[in-house]
């Protein structure tokens, strides 16, 4: 009987010590926090770029991975493209811009 709640015991503290570890980051994954930060983070930038009457959200594209915002489609010019990186900066929860934006 006591070894029965031993192993009950361990197998709960293993259990819930793998769930807790389902909710953490890698490298190359996010949490699930951060995916939601990142969601935020990346609805903010595309409100912020479509209510700009220089650039247009259709051409482009907006990804945040970890606070990192992905910039990539194409603009008018190099000021529109400036413009959207400065946007982007200035959204609270980025930590960096990588403008890939193309000139057309």
């Amino acid at each position: 009987m006591k070894i029965s709640k031993i192993i009950s015991g361990f197998l709960i503290a293993l259990l819930l010590a793998t769930s807790l570890a389902g909710c953490t980051s890698t490298r190359t994954q996010a949490s699930t926090g951060e995916y939601i930060d990142d969601s935020v983070v990346t609805s903010s930038v595309k409100a912020l770029i479509y209510d700009d009457p220089e650039l247009k959200i259709g051409q482009v594209s907006v990804k945040t991975f970890k606070g990192v915002v992905q910039l990539s489609g194409f603009v008018n010019s190099k000021q529109a493209a400036d413009r959207a990186a400065a946007l982007a900066k200035s959204v609270k929860g980025v930590e960096r811009v990588d403008n890939s934006l193309i000139v057309k």
